[in-house]
């Protein structure tokens, strides 16, 4: 699973639910307004000042960019609004840790190559081994280490093609959000993390609308059980979650680790996944294991 020590502390800049969040190389916080339910696009100031009253993001635009991908719902949603934005996305990127992470989704990660296939774009993987999260003792030390494998592949990117930035699908994460921002700084690109500070629940109701399909593929939790393994993320488990994250603390969107997630469907992908899997249960925890995985059309 991702080990997160900190999920809910936000970061010095704000948002709100009509915003989008866009860092820049050089330290400039950018807001891109979301179209309001008038066609009109909402005006926001961050607290660095800078406005933006379109949707157009202004820089960052002719270089390539890369999409941090795990196949989870966080990470196709950051890419998906970046291709709705006009984002020159031309490679995923997807790190396979062979245990725990601070920084990585782990569950299945493997299946990355086949979302890449039904979005049409170039995938590269990373192959970091096993990051010695379990017997990590201090936890900034641990994650600054699981960057660097992250940062070397962007770097060897960056030797070949024009690299003007990368997708986060970050929402609460200040541990996670800020090592990218500053690995951002040190390669001179920019950062584009939609999720940011969005209110969860705005979000998965976004998701749903937009057409994703998302199965749960692992849980660890108060409250979800071996019946969560493969279930699909729809209204009414939402509204359980909701439930959940009143009863026990469960983030909506599982930004605690409370659950990761695969997204077999979406209006960026061209082809449906089907999946085929084991469960494994552990008491209190549990995951799917997947014995076949396969592309079909609608």
């Amino acid at each position: 699973m991702t080990l997160l020590p900190e999920y809910i502390s936000p970061l010095i800049y704000n948002t709100n639910d009509h915003s989008r969040l866009l860092v820049s190389a050089n330290h400039r916080l950018l807001v891109v307004p979301l179209r309001t339910s008038h066609g009109s696009p909402s005006t926001i100031r961050s607290r660095t000042k800078a406005r933006i009253t379109s949707g157009s993001l202004g820089f960052g635009m002719t270089g390539e960019w890369v999409s941090l991908f795990s196949g989870g719902k966080d990470s196709s949603w950051a890419l998906y609004q970046a291709l709705e934005e006009g984002l020159n996305v031309t490679r995923l990127l997807t790190v396979h840790p062979s245990e725990n992470s601070y920084m990585y989704h782990v569950p299945e990660t493997r299946l990355a190559r086949l979302a890449a296939e039904a979005v049409g774009i170039e995938l590269v993987e990373v192959e970091p081994g096993d990051l010695g999260a379990e017997d990590a003792v201090d936890a900034g030390a641990q994650g600054d280490a699981e960057l660097e494998p992250l940062e070397a592949a962007l770097g060897d990117l960056a030797d070949d093609i024009d690299l003007g930035g990368v997708t986060a699908g970050a929402i609460e994460s200040e541990f996670q959000t800020h090592r990218i921002q500053g690995m951002c700084d040190r390669l001179d690109i920019d950062l584009f993390a939609p999720l940011w500070q969005r209110d969860p629940k705005a979000l998965a109701a976004e998701m749903l609308e937009a057409g994703f399909e998302i199965t749960i593929l692992q849980v660890a939790a108060y409250g979800l059980d071996e019946s969560w393994l493969g279930r699909t993320l729809d209204a009414e488990a939402i509204q359980e979650l909701q439930q959940l994250n009143e009863e026990y603390g469960v983030h909506l969107l599982g930004e605690g680790g409370e659950f990761e997630t695969f997204v077999t469907n979406g209006p960026h992908m061209s082809q449906r996944i089907d999946l085929e899997y084991d469960t494994e249960w552990n008491g209190d925890s549990g995951r799917i294991r997947i014995t076949d995985a396969k592309l079909v059309d609608e």
